[in-house]
Formats: structure tokens, sequence, C-alpha cells
């Protein structure tokens, strides 16, 4: 190959100062390969510069907004440099709102993705009938518009609500429950409403790994013996494993920005009890005193977190050699 190149090099220089035009506009040309790497990166550089003015600068933009203090348009730079993030750890509601994003994300996301994976080995039954609507039922969700089913949640769980009225009429309650008015309830609330929308979600994830799961070894573990339940974690869970990785780095990332949910349900209430970091972030930005400063802290705080738990899942999930 090398000679190859080579002798391809000499041709091209013995056409110059040939005399010959077609030989010398010939030598002039881009070679093929020269030509699919100007076309690639002719491609590649409207996207990535979009991406380095709409993503990186903001982010450079939040860093250095990060290290200032102050107020509105009236921001000047933190003594010292690092005060915003000192401030965390003396902040009790940063605290209290990194606590409860903690609670969701722990009871929250392994829920979810068992759920989602024992509903995706269900509905990949080729005998079951009604797939289809099974699948787009549970999927369904996924797509309601945030804002209307928290309007829905907060109807059914209100004080005088439809669950209380089921739970009454059968005997579990004798009085009605303040769902949203107690951190605990308001909390079960909330991870309800993360479970009912986003286990349709993650299900079609495992659905469509469940696709490439090699049947010649789902059959060979048969013939040996393995019942369903050792055919599923022997066989069928290891082959979903960068599946598994990629819905729990989703669902982390997902969580740990968690924002509509608790604003649209409880409102960050009792007490912000509820309240989730990004919540904290908004209110400290847009509601409470412009703080942006102490606001961008905050992003990077959750950044940081985000990119932490993501690494350690990546590390205990990828084993590939």
């Amino acid at each position: 190959m090398q000679a190859v190149e080579t002798g391809a090099k000499r041709s091209l220089f013995s056409r110059k100062g040939t005399g010959n035009p077609e030989l010398e506009r010939e030598s002039r040309m881009m070679s093929p390969p020269t030509r699919r790497n100007l076309t690639g990166w002719a491609f590649l550089i409207p996207a990535a510069t979009l991406i380095a003015i709409m993503s990186f600068y903001p982010m450079f933009q939040a860093f250095i907004l990060s290290l200032q203090t102050g107020k509105g348009s009236r921001m000047t730079w933190g003594e010292p440099l690092w005060a915003n993030y000192a401030r965390l750890f003396q902040d009790p509601i940063f605290k209290l709102t990194l606590f409860n994003t903690f609670i969701y994300l722990i009871i929250q996301v392994p829920i979810m993705l068992v759920l989602a994976m024992v509903l995706a080995n269900l509905l990949n039954n080729p005998n079951l009938k009604f797939k289809g609507f099974f699948r787009t039922a549970i999927f369904l969700p996924a797509a309601v518009s945030l804002v209307s089913y928290s309007l829905v949640f907060r109807t059914l769980f209100a004080t005088d609500g439809t669950i209380n009225n089921i739970l009454k009429s059968i005997g579990l309650i004798s009085s009605n429950i303040d769902w949203l008015g107690q951190p605990g309830t308001a909390r079960a609330v909330i991870i309800i409403g993360l479970l009912w929308r986003w286990t349709g979600y993650n299900m079609i994830f495992y659905l469509a790994a469940l696709q490439n799961v090699d049947p010649a070894t789902l059959e060979a573990a048969r013939l040996d013996g393995a019942g369903p339940i050792k055919t599923f974690w022997y066989v069928t869970v290891p082959q979903l494993k960068p599946m598994i990785v990629l819905t729990a780095i989703m669902s982390t990332n997902g969580t740990l920005q968690l924002f509509d949910e608790p604003f649209n349900l409880t409102k960050g209430g009792p007490a912000n009890t509820t309240m989730s970091m990004s919540q904290y972030l908004y209110n400290t930005a847009f509601n409470l005193n412009d703080n942006f400063g102490y606001a961008s802290a905050i992003s990077y705080a959750i950044l940081i977190l985000v990119a932490i738990l993501a690494f350690i899942q990546m590390r205990i999930g990828d084993k590939r050699d």
C-alpha cells in the first residue's frame, strides 16, 4: 500500500512542469481522500459552531457568573472568588433540596427501571394478543403534557379527591388524607407521578434491546434445563446490559435535573420539603432575589453531581473488553 501511495505521489509530481496543461490541471486537483475530508468538515463545522454558541458559551458565561455576587445587573467579583460555592455548604435550603432530589433518585429510578424491564419482557411475548395496544397504552403517559398530568394528579390527590374517596370506600382510611400538605405523602405523590410518566418511556428502550437478543442463546439455556427466571437473569440481562446502563444514566440525569413535577404538583411545599435542586435554582434566579451568581453555582453543583454519577454508572456497567 505504501508503495502504491509513493508511486501515486511521484506520478503527481512528475506531471508538474511538463508543459501539458491537462496533466498540470490534473496535478492541481484534490485527491479523493482530501476531498472526502473537506466534505466531512463542511458538514461538521456548522453544527459544531451552533453547539459551541448555544451550549458551551452559555456554560462558560454561567461559570463566570458563579464567581460573582450581587443582584440583577449589579454584579461584582466574589470575595473570595468561590464565595458562592462555599455558601452552598452552609445553605440549609440547598441541603434540603439535595436531600429531596436524592430521595426521588434512590426510590424512583430503581423501581421505574425494574418495572420497565418486567413490562418489556411481558410485552415481548410472541403469543400475547393486543401487544400493540398495551405497548401504546403504557407509553402514552410520556407523550402527555406535563402541566396537564400535574393538574390531573393534583385533582386526584386533593383532600376531597378521588384517591381519598376510593380508599374510604374500601375501608383503608377513615378520614381524608392531605396528600400534598405533608412532606412524606407529597414526596410519595411526586414519585408516583414520575413512575406513571416515565416507566413506559424506558420500557420502549428495553423492548428495542430485546429484539436483538440472540434466540439461540435462549434455546440453549432451555435445553440445559434453565427455568424462565434463570434464563432471564443469566442470559437475557447480560445481553441487555448496555441498554440498562444507558437508561440508568438517562434516568439519573433526568432526576437530578427534576423540575416540572415538584413545581407543578406542590410548588416545592410544604416548607420546601418537596423542592428539587433545579426548582431552587429557578427560584433563586428568577423568583426570590435575582441572585444569578448563586443560581449559577447551584447549576454547576448539579452538573458535577450528574458527571460523577454518570461516570460511576459507566465504570460499573460497562465491562467491555
